[in-house]
């Protein structure tokens, strides 16, 4: 097997804790001796042991660690969080070569890492074929702020509601599916205030849930105005209400209301990257989209196209002024699910 065989081994390990790790990446390791994959880990949890401790548990001897190779997807950290740097106990076990998926984007560990093994005499070989594993985190760390992605299902006519202003269910179970698999690997979702009242969203991941629910963020211009009715308010996930007016109603603990008179796409995005979050799923209405395309704020776009025809007066995907400059993205999938077809799209 070749050095991207064994890799490949370490990238199924790490989709594994897809999910369950943020703020921390999805990281999966392997160890070989002459040839032969002796331990595979992966990150499980956040604040848990990181991939390449959980590969040397795996070896019945620890001693078997001096002088095989590691393969991990990600470059092992430098420093102390909640747990102790990995490089350093790659250097204790004696591994004689590391080969790594990517460099770590974060500054915190961004070549520091690679620095401790090649200073204890460890080979160390950076492949560069790991990055979209943890795109959205790479993108954080480059860009200082999250990666958004805007997603909805049209007709074929690039419509996204039956006219009258009622909900329509599109796409067949396949498709929704799959649409619950992008859910999980975004940390928040965003809708408009008309979207959560016409549709009555949960905004919930399905099972399996991961183990950092996303954060389902409400648009509306005056909080108080929603009714706790709503199913968004029958599931105790996180909930931010990015309201224009102040609040003067009691809200369950699970609710946040920030206020801005003013708030802005651009004002969201800034509210998203203080606390952290490195990842936007925007889900609508027609209006919302189009404020984040206006903005130039959208970096991937995921359709799926349903094989109807709404025609006359139905709502189309994106309602209201885009841009003043044509914007382009590049094809970067396009996956058949029954009978329905998702598009994706990148910068």
């Amino acid at each position: 097997m070749t050095d991207l065989d064994f890799m490949q081994l370490a990238l199924k390990a790490a989709r594994r804790g897809i999910g369950h790790t943020w703020t921390n990446p999805v990281v999966g390791a392997v160890i070989v001796r002459d040839g032969q994959c002796i331990a595979t880990g992966y990150h499980h949890r956040y604040g848990k042991d990181h991939a390449e401790v959980n590969a040397l548990k795996q070896l019945p001897d620890i001693a078997m660690a001096r002088g095989a190779t590691m393969y991990v997807t990600l470059e092992p950290c430098s420093h102390f969080g909640k747990t102790p740097p990995c490089a350093r106990r790659l250097v204790e076990v004696g591994i004689q070569r590391v080969v790594i998926g990517q460099e770590d984007r974060n500054p915190l560990v961004h070549g520091k890492g690679i620095a401790i093994l090649r200073d204890a005499g460890i080979q160390v070989d950076v492949l560069g074929t790991t990055g979209e594993l943890n795109a959205a985190y790479n993108f954080f760390y480059t860009h200082q702020r999250p990666l958004v992605t805007a997603k909805y299902a049209m007709s074929l006519d690039g419509k996204i509601n039956a006219a009258g202003n009622t909900r329509t269910q599109l796409t067949g179970d396949a498709a929704v599916a799959d649409a619950m698999t992008l859910r999980r690997n975004n940390q928040a979702i965003l809708v408009g205030e008309n979207t959560v009242m016409v549709d009555n969203l949960l905004l919930t991941v399905r099972e399996p849930a991961p183990d950092f629910a996303p954060i389902r963020i409400v648009l509306v211009g005056d909080a108080d105005k929603l009714s706790q009715q709503l199913r968004l308010f029958h599931d105790h996930g996180p909930i931010w209400l990015l309201s224009r007016h102040a609040t003067s109603r009691e809200w369950p603990a699970n609710v946040t209301v920030k206020v801005d008179a003013q708030w802005s796409v651009a004002g969201i995005v800034d509210a998203l990257q203080a606390a952290g979050i490195q990842s936007l799923l925007v889900e609508g209405g027609s209006h919302v989209h189009a404020q984040f395309f206006a903005a130039g704020l959208v970096d991937a776009v995921q359709v799926y196209v349903a094989p109807v025809v709404l025609g006359g007066t139905a709502l189309p995907a994106v309602s209201g002024i885009v841009s003043q400059a044509m914007q382009s993205y590049q094809l970067s999938g396009v996956t058949q699910l029954g009978q329905d077809c998702k598009l994706t799209y990148r910068r």
